[in-house]
């Protein structure tokens, strides 16, 4: 069982995080350095030792730390200090390769269109492949690794920011532009029995089978049919039942 942190030091942590170095753990701050404290908190629990954090550690650094590093709005959370945050600027020299994920459901989508942001303004990119999993684990547990060739994407007319020492974004990736798995095979689909292909009748099992709508069936012998032969119902004798012997 991991030891929680005094509230003292999870601030610390976390002002860390918010102020400095977002894009150590994933993050990418809005223009205003907000980031949604449903990921932040999947962030910090990624960390050894973090995984019990919760959004009550918040509140609790909020209640019981003087000055606490953070203030939060709504869902989102950032730093009371924000000038040390790293600047999203233009670059034209990004690495030769940058990976990303999406969603496994999406993928076919995204193998044919390119692709679009999914839960941020841009497309995140990171240069480490480990990284772009990590980030796509907190969106689907199967996520889809592709790979970007930013050579082929310049070319193609894609503007890439860096975004901290290594995430990149950007607004779209053509099609054409990276690589993945390959698409699923289409599962053949299985042919419905013909609804208007006659199924034979089945007989029932033993006895004789009569067909009423037949003339002739009224002419079958009972003694056929079952019963006395004359259309008198047989009837068993009646059993006698003895007395009880405390009854006599």
């Amino acid at each position: 069982m991991a030891v929680q942190r005094a509230p003292k030091k999870l601030a610390k942590f976390f002002d860390y995080i918010l102020s400095r170095r977002p894009d150590e753990f994933g993050l990418v701050p809005d223009a205003d350095g907000f980031v949604k404290i449903k990921e932040f908190l999947k962030a910090v629990g990624e960390e050894d030792g973090f995984r019990y954090v919760r959004r009550a550690h918040l509140n609790e650094i909020m209640l019981s730390v003087p000055g606490h590093p953070f203030e939060i709005s709504d869902n989102y959370i950032r730093s009371t200090t924000r000038d040390r945050l790293p600047q999203h600027r233009c670059t034209m020299e990004p690495p030769k390769l940058l990976y990303t994920c999406v969603r496994q459901k999406a993928y076919p989508h995204v193998h044919e269109k390119g692709i679009r942001p999914a839960g941020h303004p841009r497309v995140i990119l990171s240069a480490a492949r480990a990284m772009a999993e990590r980030i796509g684990r907190r969106l689907d547990h199967s996520a889809v690794t592709l790979t970007i060739q930013t050579q082929t994407s310049m070319d193609q007319g894609v503007i890439f920011f860096q975004a901290g020492e290594n995430l990149f974004l950007a607004d779209f990736i053509p099609a054409q532009c990276f690589t993945g798995p390959p698409l699923p095979k289409d599962q053949p689909l299985l042919k419905k029995p013909d609804a208007s292909a006659a199924v034979p009748a089945r007989k029932p099992a033993g006895g004789y089978h009569i067909d009423m709508d037949d003339p002739q069936a009224a002419l079958v012998p009972k003694s056929k049919r079952g019963g006395h032969p004359d259309g008198k119902r047989i009837r068993k004798p009646k059993r006698k039942r003895e007395r009880p012997p405390w009854r006599r």
